[in-house]
């Protein structure tokens, strides 16, 4: 499943990427959001790896983030990878002067159980990483 979502965020680029490159701010937009741990790498810089936990409903979600690319302001791409589920993220980030363009494109790929309910439950996927990013305007634009 592939899709690109695309949001305007009415802050300058440079305020954007320091809100979003910093994962304590994780707990400000991502629902659901309780802990980032390093794992390999240097944190947050382009080829390292950490744990991302979630807790949706009664789910205990465990995913693992590796930054493939990392060329901010500009872009910034990664994989995640939770049972049954592997998503790769190219997040870029258009500078409009006093506005920023941000643009997702999603793939996701589903093995297991997760493979049944993408098909039929496809529109959530795409609902969730919206979610995420208007809650993001929603913060950046807050502070």
């Amino acid at each position: 499943m592939k899709f690109t979502l695309e949001i305007e965020i009415n802050l300058p680029r440079d305020k954007v990427i320091e809100l979003f490159d910093n994962p304590d701010n994780l707990v400000e937009w991502q629902n659901g959001f309780v802990s980032y741990e390093p794992l390999e790498g240097k944190p947050g810089e382009e080829g390292s790896t950490a744990r991302l936990r979630y807790k949706m409903g009664n789910r205990d979600i465990e995913m693992t983030e590796t930054i493939t690319r990392k060329t901010l302001p500009e872009e910034f791409n990664g994989t995640y990878e939770a049972k049954g589920v592997f998503n790769i993220i190219r997040n870029r980030f258009i500078d409009q002067g006093t506005t920023t363009r941000w643009i997702s494109e999603n793939e996701f790929y589903f093995t297991g159980i997760m493979r049944f309910l993408a098909f039929f439950l496809p529109g959530a996927f795409r609902k969730q990483s919206l979610k995420y990013m208007r809650n993001f305007k929603t913060f950046a634009e807050g502070i």
